[in-house]
This record gives structure tokens, C-alpha cells and sequence, in this order.
């Protein structure tokens, strides 16, 4: 009876299998991790492990810093402030976020190097020699590496807290401004305080992004954990030793991610959903709207449009020698690539959902928890950083390639050597394992606006769910699908770290072959790609943007919609109480749009 009903559950029991492959990675980590018999990491330890944790943490530190001072004010600036140019940097702020942080870095660098253009107007106006005539700040250090990661990171912030501070609780500021507090105080006193688990929340995310990336690092040679991945493996060999650090990474990595789903709890529990009217902004004229308009202009240009003008320059100067044949090849490959992985992570998606609505249908409400677990641990992946990612993709393909080896050569007398890890197969499966959580957490939210009585409608009809699915279901997700796999596809052309590790020989993706140029010191030569990572990494930037934004809209027309509702219940008779219990109950309100867009903004800002 029991394989019956096993029979009868297929989506769930493809969903399970699906996880377990998934986890295969972080298990097989844990796992080498604990081996005790490698010695290099012991050398490791007694060495240079503290300089490696050390950096990392005083790089977390920077950057969180360093991107809440530029991210508060600006989200603040734009959400409750009418300046000159308001409506332009309200978006043009998250632009940043396409620009890949080690093309910032070379920028910055070529500028500001001892043979820039910088220090050779400064020698040439005070008569400066040699260096030992003057001192310049070095930005090939830690806390160069902290500024030019939070130019990047901080939208992070300014995403959160621009939503956090347009739904602030109204009330409480309308009376700060009749107690006669400037602008200031109120920010200090009111604002800040009521998105304090906000803020905890991005900075999580700019902290995880910090402790991922390995580019940056790797340029400006600062030893932090993620380039000890990689240096441990390429360098020593040693896949324990890499796989112990890889640990020691997942534990800081999910640290930060049970702060940030803390305080996303607490959001949910306690936001309020007042929003301010176009009438009660600050209006900032004179000298004050100079100010603002000048602090965003120079954050945007110093993020996003320097480095793109310095891209385009490189184009019209090298035009003969960016678009060549090896942009085009790479390009292609990567456009494979990514399409694959995309296609893949999206089919996944929709095992993973119809497993749990499958659950849904035969499970009792009060195991509702049990349905989503299986998308929360093939969500987990995203965590993980590229580097400690592909260490953890090596080491099950590793195994199965001696395993298949070993087999063939006793039944056929052939080994077919590297066909998991010398294949573009690693790199795929990486990229669906690190990128399948955007598709899963789309389509579990548009699948929880699907109502239940479209399947119990379909099963009376003599439909079985599988049926249900793909002719009530699936036309239903085709637009987040479309959505989604385009997120996969666009963040898989911009993976660098796993890339790196994992690729075979004489295998180059569009990242890897302009990171090789930057790490030679001649990023003029692949500038042009360069440009088309950014470009398409502003695609998914203005989706959620646009998100963001009609989320912010819907609260404010509820917010006026309730007005209106609480004006017609006071000016009603006796029945006025009914009147407003016939209200809440109502289930066409408007509410139920505003969450179903803040959770759409949520699992993109995700």
C-alpha cells in the first residue's frame, strides 16, 4: 500500500532526489572537512590562517561601515526628501550593482597609481621627482579594497531602507514635525530607529557579498578567506585543506544569514504599511537641494559612470583589437552556459513547487512547514560563495569520476579519464546549485497565489495532479518563469569564482577572459566584454527596481484607500462597527495586492 501511495507522489519524490543532488556539494565539504590525515592545513593554521580570518573580518567591517554611510543617507534623501533630480537617482542609485567590483578596482588603480594621471598632474603642479617628495595614499590595500567594494554593495542598502523609510509610520513623524523637529532630529529620533532591523538585514547581505568575492581580493593581493580557497587548492593541492576553510566560510556565511532572516521575520511581524503623500516630503531648495543633488551625483559617478566611461574610452581606442575572434568564441560559450543552467534551474524550480503543492493536497495543515522544506534547502546554495562552491562541486565529481573509472576498466577495459570535472559539466552544475534558489523562491510565491480550488476543481473533473499541473499551473507561472530563468541566465554570465576554479583547460567564459586581462594589467584589451557584463547586469538591477517601486506605490494607494474607508465608517449610522467588520473581512480589499507585490520585492531583493 505504502509504494502505492509512493507511486502516486511522484513530483515529491523527484523534488527529494533533486535536494539530496543539490546538497551533494556542502555535504561532500563538511565531510572531507572533518578528514584529519592532511597536514596543510595544520601549516595553514599555524601560519597565516589568523591573517586570513582577520582581513576578512576587518573587510566585513569596512565595507558594512563604509556602505551604511552611503546607502542610509541617499535611501532617506530619495524616500522622504523633494530635491533636484529626485526622480532620476531613485533609480539610477542601484545602477552600481551591475558594475563587476574588480573592473572598479582596475579603474581606481590605473588612476590613482604612482604612473596615473592623478599623481603625474600632482607632480607636475608642485615639482614633485620621485615619491620619496610627497606622500599619496596606497589603494592596493585593505582599506582601498573596503571603499571600492562598498562604491558597489551599497544599493544593498539603499534598496532596503529607500522601501523601509516611504512606509514609515506617518503618524509618529507628523507629530515630531508639530513638536517642532528639524528634519535632522526626526531622521535621528524616528527614521532610523523604526528601520534599525532593516538595516541589520542589508547589511547581512552586503556582508555576505563582501565575504564572497574573490576578484577584488585576488587583484589588489589581500589574503582573505575566499582567495585561501582558492590559493589552497591551485596552490598546495590540498582539497581537505581547501575544504576546511571552505567550512570555516560557511559558518561566517551562515551566520550573517540567520541575522538577516531574523530581522526579515521581524519586518514582517512589526512593518507598518503609513507611506508619505508627495505634500509632506522635505522639499530641499537652495542650497540644501545643491547639497543632495551634488552627494548622489558624486556616488553615481564614482560607482557606475566613471568606470563606464572609462570602458567606452577603451573601445574607441582599442576598437580594432576588442571585437575579435576570441570575444565572439567566449562569448558563446558563455551564452551556453548560461542558457543551460538557466533551463535547468528553472526546471528544477518547477519539480521542487509541484513536489510541495503535491505535499499540499495530501498533508494536514498544521505540516505546512514540511512542504517547504525541501525548496529552503535547495535554496541554500545561493549562500555559498563561488569559490567554496566549486571546492565542494570537485570533490563528489572527483569520486564518481574514480568510481566510473575504476568500473569501465574492469567490465570494458577503457577509461574515459576527466569526464565530469574536464567538462563544461562541472561548471553548469555549479551555476544551477548556486543560482537555482531565484526561480525556487519565485515560483513558490506566484504558486501560493494560485488558489487551491483550481486543483480541487481540476481532481473533480477526473484530473490527476500531474495534468493539473501542466495544463492550470504551468500556463499560470510562464511569466515568473520567463522572469526568473532570465536571473539565472544573466547572474551565470557574470559568475567569475567558480568559473575560475572549475573550467577546463583552455576553457574561458566571458568573466574569466576579462578578469584574465584585468590580472594582467591590461583591461583595454577586453574592455568590450567587460561592457557587455555590464549590460546585462543591469537587466535584473531594473527589475528590481521596478518592484521595488510598485511595491511602494501599492502601500501608498492602500494606505489612501483605508483613508477613504475609515472616513465613509465615521460618517455612517449606528451600524458603523459592522460596517468596518464588513471591511476587513472583505476579500477583493486591496491588501491582499500589497503583499503579494512586497513579497515579490522581497524574493527578488533576495
Amino acid at each position: 500500500m505504502s509504494i502505492i501511495k509512493t507511486v502516486k507522489r511522484p513530483w515529491q519524490i523527484g523534488s527529494f532526489f533533486i535536494v539530496a543532488i543539490i546538497l551533494a556539494p556542502t555535504l561532500a565539504l563538511i565531510l572531507t572537512a572533518l578528514d584529519s590525515s592532511d597536514g596543510i592545513f595544520a601549516q595553514l593554521a599555524d601560519t597565516v590562517l589568523f591573517d586570513y580570518i582577520s582581513n576578512s573580518v576587518w573587510m566585513l567591517i569596512g565595507v558594512c561601515s563604509l556602505s551604511l554611510l552611503i546607502g542610509l543617507p541617499l535611501a532617506w534623501l530619495v524616500a522622504m526628501c523633494k530635491f533636484p533630480g529626485k526622480r532620476f537617482f531613485s533609480w539610477a542609485l542601484v545602477l552600481p550593482l551591475a558594475m563587476p567590483a574588480y573592473i572598479v578596482a582596475y579603474v581606481y588603480s590605473d588612476f590613482f597609481d604612482y604612473a596615473g594621471p592623478v599623481q603625474i598632474w600632482l607632480r607636475n603642479v608642485f615639482g614633485w621627482q620621485n615619491p620619496d617628495d610627497y606622500w599619496f595614499f596606497d589603494i592596493r590595500t585593505l582599506p582601498g579594497a573596503s571603499v571600492i567594494l562598498a562604491l558597489v554593495l551599497y544599493p544593498y542598502v539603499y534598496l532596503f531602507l529607500r522601501t523601509a523609510f516611504s512606509q514609515n509610520n506617518l503618524v509618529q513623524l507628523q507629530a515630531s514635525r508639530l513638536l517642532g523637529d528639524t528634519p535632522w532630529q526626526s531622521f535621528w529620533r524616528i527614521s532610523v530607529p523604526q528601520t534599525r532591523g532593516i538595516i541589520v538585514a542589508a547589511l547581512a547581505l552586503v556582508g555576505m557579498e563582501t565575504l564572497a568575492d574573490f576578484a577584488t581580493m585576488h587583484y589588489f593581493a589581500i589574503n582573505t578567506m575566499t582567495t585561501a580557497v582558492y590559493d589552497t587548492w591551485l596552490g598546495y593541492y590540498s582539497l581537505p585543506a581547501a575544504a576546511k576553510l571552505s567550512v570555516l566560510m560557511l559558518l561566517m556565511i551562515f551566520l550573517l544569514l540567520a541575522v538577516e532572516k531574523r530581522q526579515r521575520i521581524d519586518k514582517q511581524n512589526y512593518a507598518r504599511n503609513d507611506s508619505f503623500e508627495n505634500s509632506e516630503l522635505y522639499h530641499l531648495t537652495g542650497f540644501k537641494g545643491a547639497l543632495a543633488t551634488a552627494f548622489a551625483s558624486l556616488i553615481l559617478f564614482a560607482g557606475f559612470i566613471l568606470p563606464t566611461l572609462v570602458l567606452c574610452g577603451f573601445i574607441i581606442d582599442y576598437h580594432d583589437q576588442v571585437w575579435n575572434q576570441d570575444f565572439i568564441t567566449f562569448g558563446g560559450k558563455s551564452l551556453l552556459i548560461a542558457l543551460l543552467a538557466a533551463i535547468f534551474a528553472v526546471v528544477i524550480a518547477l519539480i521542487i513547487n509541484f513536489g510541495a503543492r503535491q505535499s499540499q493536497q495530501n498533508t494536514q495543515q498544521s505540516r505546512k512547514w514540511s512542504q517547504q522544506f525541501p525548496g529552503q534547502l535547495a535554496s541554500m546554495g545561493y549562500a555559498l560563495p563561488g569559490t567554496v562552491l566549486a571546492i565542494g562541486v570537485i570533490i563528489p565529481m572527483t569520486a564518481l569520476e574514480l568510481w566510473g573509472n575504476d568500473i569501465l576498466e574492469q567490465w570494458f577495459d577503457w577509461q574515459p579519464g576527466l569526464f565530469l570535472t574536464g567538462t563544461t559539466f562541472a561548471i553548469v552544475f555549479a551555476y544551477v546549485v548556486r543560482f537555482c534558489a531565484i526561480p525556487i523562491g519565485a515560483v513558490q510565491e506566484s504558486m501560493g497565489n494560485i488558489s487551491p480550488h483550481l486543483d480541487q476543481a481540476s481532481r473533480s473533473m477526473g484530473s490527476g495532479f500531474t495534468r493539473t499541473a501542466m495544463h492550470i499551473h504551468l500556463p499560470l507561472l510562464k511569466r515568473i518563469l520567463l522572469t526568473s530563468g532570465l536571473l539565472v541566465f544573466i547572474e551565470s554570465m557574470k559568475e567569475l569564482p567558480a568559473a575560475l576554479l572549475l573550467r577546463p583547460f583552455g576553457f574561458e567564459t566571458l568573466a574569466t577572459y576579462v578578469y584574465q586581462y584585468v590580472s594582467d594589467e591590461q583591461l583595454e584589451q577586453a574592455s568590450l566584454a567587460a561592457l557587455s557584463i555590464v549590460i546585462l547586469g543591469l537587466i535584473p538591477l531594473l527589475i528590481v527596481n521596478r518592484m521595488s517601486q510598485q511595491s511602494t506605490r501599492f502601500s501608498k494607494s492602500d494606505s489612501a484607500d483605508d483613508n477613504s474607508d475609515d472616513k465613509s465608517d465615521n460618517n455612517s449610522d449606528s451600524n458603523s462597527g459592522i460596517h468596518k467588520s464588513n471591511h476587513l473581512n472583505n476579500p477583493s480589499n486591496n491588501t491582499a495586492r500589497k503583499q503579494a507585490a512586497s513579497q515579490s520585492c522581497d524574493v527578488a531583493l533576495r
